[in-house]
């Protein structure tokens, strides 16, 4: 709705927050530009036609980055989202709303449901039984008292994520997650900061006096969430593979304090994903932007100073955009014909390379998406690839030249 065909020009309607999507931060006055034009410090591309990987929120986009699809959830009828014509969510029949516009209708009729609209639907808009919004894991860590969680996608037959991929080509592979040992009740982890029970003792876990599965968002001890924990951030969580007690749960999915560790001791694997907890990503409404920002100079510093950083590339890049405005059409918008499919590139978004390697800094001006990190991934260690989308998206090749001789 928003992209309007690559007119860019429904932000504002298509938006609760109004004329906010028009905000911005003076990039200049961000911790990592004081960072990467020190002394000393590493050279970096800068890749200005990168845009997320879908049309939506954070867990769709996360599912994109591991899986490039979304996970397939029948849910409820209640669950599924409502169009208009123009493809703007709205209320369901009989709710009393009409029109799509939340600065000219209460914004409780605006209803985005966890999973696409039924078939047939909107003309030329994805339809069907897939999770778009966030639906939480089976599993946990889990919220207790939301009822929208989706069974685990069974991957341990096909490959159905670049997990799975890198797995069974016996190429080394972490996804590092801010405060995951407290919630996956990995009790002594590095991570781990609540004790010996019996119950959660981190002041910054779950909320003070609530019950255990009365304030939906923890079963009890060990699982003891610090409060910004969300657990659409960790997308390997959704597959039967890495389900609590299997050898690749243990092995692939650890906490933040494990990447740092590694990072210092030469032991990171060929393959890292970092994502901080929600009071250190960056979030617009809940998280701090010094604690994000500076959070993220912290991480690269961390490899920068580690043994490996010589043979290191960094991506830094961000799931979504949140629904602020930019002026790039994605692939698919307009006469944009790069890579593309029903459910996205949706909004560009910052995208940095960062190396020690690197000789000098520029700009890559190659149409990329999130799951040009996929390609990239697949391309070094000839993985094959998921799927469409990721078998026909440019990789980061282009990028990484622009700091090389």
């Amino acid at each position: 709705y928003q992209l309007n065909g690559g007119m860019q020009n429904r932000y504002i309607t298509g938006s609760d927050s109004a004329a906010m999507s028009f905000g911005y931060y003076d990039t200049t006055k961000l911790p990592i530009y004081d960072y990467l034009h020190a002394n000393g410090a590493p050279k970096y591309v800068i890749a200005d036609h990168f845009f997320q990987a879908a049309f939506g929120g954070s867990f769709l986009n996360h599912q994109f980055l591991i899986a490039a699809a979304p996970p397939a959830f029948s849910g409820t009828g209640s669950t599924r989202t409502v169009l208009d014509a123009s493809g703007f969510p709205r209320g369901a029949s009989g709710t009393g709303c009409s029109g799509p516009y939340p600065l000219y209708s209460s914004t409780s009729c605006v209803f985005d449901g966890n999973t696409t609209q039924a078939c047939p639907g909107v003309g030329g808009l994805a339809c069907g039984d897939y999770a778009v919004n966030t639906v939480l894991p089976w599993y946990q860590p889990t919220s207790t008292g939301f009822a929208n969680k989706i069974r685990p996608i069974d991957d341990t037959t096909t490959p159905m994520n670049i997990g799975d991929l890198m797995s069974n080509a016996a190429v080394s592979w972490a996804y590092y997650g801010g405060g995951w040992d407290n919630a996956a009740g990995i009790v002594g982890g590095r991570g781990w900061t609540n004790g010996n029970g019996p119950t959660c003792s981190d002041p910054e876990g779950p909320a003070a006096g609530a019950p255990a599965d009365g304030d939906g968002l923890h079963a009890g001890w060990p699982y003891c969430p610090h409060y910004s924990y969300q657990q659409h951030h960790y997308p390997f969580a959704y597959f039967l593979r890495y389900a609590p007690g299997t050898d690749d749960r243990a092995t692939h999915l650890l906490d933040e304090q494990d990447f740092f560790w590694a990072a210092s001791n030469g032991q990171l694997p060929s393959v890292s994903f970092v994502k901080p907890l929600g009071s250190e990503n960056e979030h617009p409404g809940y998280a701090s932007e010094p604690n994000g920002s500076n959070h993220l100079v912290d991480l690269i510093q961390a490899v920068m100073k580690g043994p490996q950083a010589g043979n290191t590339l960094i991506v830094v890049t961000y799931d979504e955009f949140g629904g602020q405005w930019d002026h790039a059409s994605p692939p698919g918008q307009g006469n944009n014909l790069a890579a593309h499919d029903q459910w996205g590139p949706g909004t560009r978004i910052p995208a940095l390379l960062v190396a020690r390697s690197f000789v000098r800094s520029g700009v890559d001006h190659t149409y990329l998406d999130t799951l040009s990190i996929m390609r990239t991934i697949e391309q070094q260690w000839n993985l094959g690839d998921l799927g469409h989308r990721d078998a026909t998206v440019n990789s980061l090749a282009n990028a990484v030249s622009k700091g090389r001789p």
